[in-house]
Order: structure tokens, then sequence, then C-alpha cells
């Protein structure tokens, strides 16, 4: 690992135990297991306390309004988020009634920051929902929150008394499963079901339809495209350890070109606005994530490594095959009917390629028939 990235995680470690020691000092210990589950009437008005701004991150809260809104169908959701895009994530959820937008570093915008706070504490909430296992400042935030109700994980790394908690549970090791999981416990629901809700944007039937009519337009115009039936979405970008080059896709992209003659391979291209791939590809942009999840919608299937983006293309309900290298799989991949994290550790890319190029076809054999 290089020694960058070693510093990285050795400063983050280090910011935790500092924000461990003094929410402890500030709030006392962990919370205990409750005894009393949470009542599955009365509760009208929640709000979400989740502050990771990361686009993933933001996009794995979906199943936790879905499984709110199957709770409580009357009720109103409130989201504080740091995430910049929480508008046009959560706006479409007929539930959800403001976003709370905290600035990504709140130390630098003191004021925009204690405005969202401000916001938050002018309402009296019957239900408030700290989501995530780990962060101190979404515990935080949840003990300034005025609820009759409390709900958040208990355990080493969270502090600060709530009336409802739960046991990160390591059966369930999704980032997008384990708000589902808290929220079941803390009703007294049964917790041994597989069945989860998928992260879900909530496309209408507008968007997906522009969704389709660009990607033909895409196809139509490019002239590297072919009078093939189904596209297959490429995404070749991630983050740190995480990137790999053009040197890594290309054996990839060569056995999928060969092993499914029927697809067309299409370029996603990153938020900077430069290919890839050389431009070898049809290629899409946009810089609005709900347009670009509308042309994902449209794709027969979809491929990249673990990234944003992966969680946008499973949110817009694209078949999604993510590739894992080196994060876990197990805690963000995609999951639902033909979604797959692909584990690719110490594979050589080819190989890759042959292992999705086989789970495209056996999904396409097992389809449905429109109609």
């Amino acid at each position: 690992m290089p020694r960058t990235i070693r510093d990285s995680i050795r400063i983050n470690d280090w910011r935790r135990r500092m924000a461990r020691g003094l929410m402890r000092l500030m709030f006392g210990a962990p919370a205990q297991l409750s005894n009393e589950p949470l009542p599955k009437t009365g509760i009208y008005r929640i709000v979400i306390c989740h502050i990771s701004h990361t686009l993933g991150n933001a996009l794995l809260l979906t199943p936790l309004i879905q499984e709110l809104e199957a709770t409580w169908p009357g009720a109103e959701i409130d989201i504080v988020t740091r995430s910049q895009v929480g508008q046009e994530l959560y706006g479409r959820y007929s539930s959800v009634n403001r976003v709370f937008q905290l600035p990504s570093h709140g130390v630098g915008h003191p004021r925009l920051w204690l405005r969202g706070i401000r916001g938050m504490r002018k309402t009296h909430y019957d239900l408030a929902i700290d989501p995530d296992p780990q962060s101190q400042t979404g515990r935080l935030l949840l003990l300034m929150a005025k609820a009759t109700y409390k709900l958040g994980f208990t355990g080493r790394k969270k502090s600060g008394n709530v009336t409802h908690a739960a046991a990160i549970p390591e059966n369930v090791p999704s980032k997008a499963q384990r708000p589902v999981f808290l929220l079941r416990s803390a009703l007294g629901n049964p917790v041994t079901s597989t069945s989860y809700p998928v992260p879900d944007i909530r496309l209408d039937a507008a968007e997906s339809a522009q969704g389709r009519q660009t990607l033909a337009r895409v196809l139509a115009a490019s002239p590297a495209a072919s009078p093939r039936r189904k596209t297959i979405g490429v995404f070749a970008n991630a983050t740190g350890p995480k990137l790999l080059g053009q040197d890594w896709w290309t054996p990839l992209l060569n056995v999928l070109e060969a092993s499914c003659p029927d697809y067309q391979l299409v370029e996603i291209v990153p938020m900077f606005g430069r290919s890839m791939m050389g431009s070898r590809y049809p290629a899409y942009y946009s810089s609005d994530l709900r347009r670009l999840g509308g042309v994902l919608a449209a794709l027969d299937a979809y491929i990249s490594l673990d990234c944003g983006i992966m969680h946008l293309a499973c949110a817009s309900q694209a078949p999604t095959l993510g590739i894992f290298t080196t994060t876990n799989a197990a805690e963000w991949g995609p999951y639902g009917p033909g979604n797959h994290a692909v584990h690719a550790y110490d594979m050589p890319s080819d190989a890759v390629g042959q292992k999705i190029a086989a789970l495209i076809e056996s999904d396409a054999e097992h389809a449905t028939p429109v109609g």
C-alpha cells in the first residue's frame, strides 16, 4: 500500500478516535439495547441524520427511506445531510418533505452549518434516526434533534444516549441494508429476512423515456456504433487505489466484445469530461445526476469498478455489475435482481471480462420476456 494512502488511513483513524473520545466526554457511554420496541402507530414526523457526503453513501440511504414509507405510510420525512445533491437524490420520494443540506466541510462554513441545524430544530419529531454505525457527527446531530424517540446503533464507536438502539450486525455487512436492519430491530420485527429494499432514486416515466431517447441518439450519431440490439455501459473511473488504467480495461473489454456479440459498448464519461478509453466507443456525458440516471436506466447492463456512479446505476434500476478489486464487496456491492458484486481480487482483467460475460449471458437467458 502506498505511503500516502497509509498516512491518510492513520489520519482518519486518529480523527475518529478523537471524535469518539470527545463524544464520550460530552454525552457518556454508548447506548444500551432497547427493551421496548418502537410503536407502529403515532409516528408522523421523522428526521434522518445522515452526515456522509459521498455520492455512494448518499444513495445507500434510500433503502431506509423506502422502509420508513412502508412502515409509516402517512409520515413525513426530513433529511439532514452533507450531500450536495441530496435534493436530487431524495426529492422524488413523496414522503420526503425537507432536505437540510449542510456544507461538506462545516469547519469552513459555520454559518451554513448552524442554519441547517436551526432548521432541523424548529420541528419536534416523533422519531430521529442516526443510521450510521460509525459517524460521531451523525450521533451529535441526533442528540441535538428534538424528538420523542431516538434510534441509532450502539457499540464502542458510538456514544450518547438514545431511546432505541441496536448492535451492529456482523451478518449484515451491507452499508445499504444496515439502516433497514436497525429500524426492523427497533420495531421488534424479524431481522433474519434476506429481502431488503434496493437503492432507488425514483426516476419517473418522463426521465426514463428521455434517457432512452438520448441513448438512441448517442448510438445513432457515433461512427463507432454498430446495429446491435443491446447495450453495455462502461464507466472506467474510480478514486484512490480503486482506479485502474486503460491497460487494465482493454483486455476486459476485448473479451466482452468477443463474448457478447449482440451488445454495443457505450462509455459513460466521468464528471471531469474526458474519455477514459481513448474515445474507442460511443460515449455519453452529463453533469446532471438525474439525466445521467435516465441514460443508465436505458442500458441492458452497466459495468464499473466500485464507485459512486456504480451506486447511481443500481439506484436507476440498471442491471449493475460492480467490479471489486480492493474494497469490500459485501459492504459496498450492489444487490437485488440483475445486480452483481463481481469479486475480482487478484484476477487478471481478461478473466474478469470472462466472468462478467458469463453473468450477462446467464441473466439474459433467465430474463422474463416482456409482454
